[in-house]
């Protein structure tokens, strides 16, 4: 299970994009990446096609691997960790705070 959800801010760590913020787009659980809204973008040569007529070069974001990212809690970068409450729900926390960051 990740610690970074759909929809999440995070803030890269790491790599060319280190210090930008985004959105998570998408997650791939396979291969532990994460698409970042805004971060890591790629040139990709496209055909002309029905959805796209007149074809050429679309940038777009590709994804990075999910340990470069850390989410972004009350806009800090924070540790992410799971407990449960004394209702039986499983939340996520942060660690540096202890808050509750969601309710399942």
């Amino acid at each position: 299970m990740f610690r970074i959800r759909k929809n999440d801010m995070v803030k890269v760590i790491s790599g060319n994009y280190a210090g930008k913020t985004g959105r998570v787009l998408k997650i791939y659980p396979k291969t532990d990446r994460v698409i970042v809204e805004g971060v890591n973008f790629i040139k990709r040569h496209t055909r002309p096609s029905q959805s796209n007529q007149q074809g050429g070069i679309v940038e777009k974001e590709a994804p990075i691997h999910i340990s470069n990212v850390m989410l972004l809690f009350n806009n800090k970068p924070t540790k992410v960790g799971y407990r449960t409450l004394k209702d039986g729900k499983k939340v996520r926390y942060s660690k540096e705070t202890g808050e509750v960051i969601d309710v399942n």
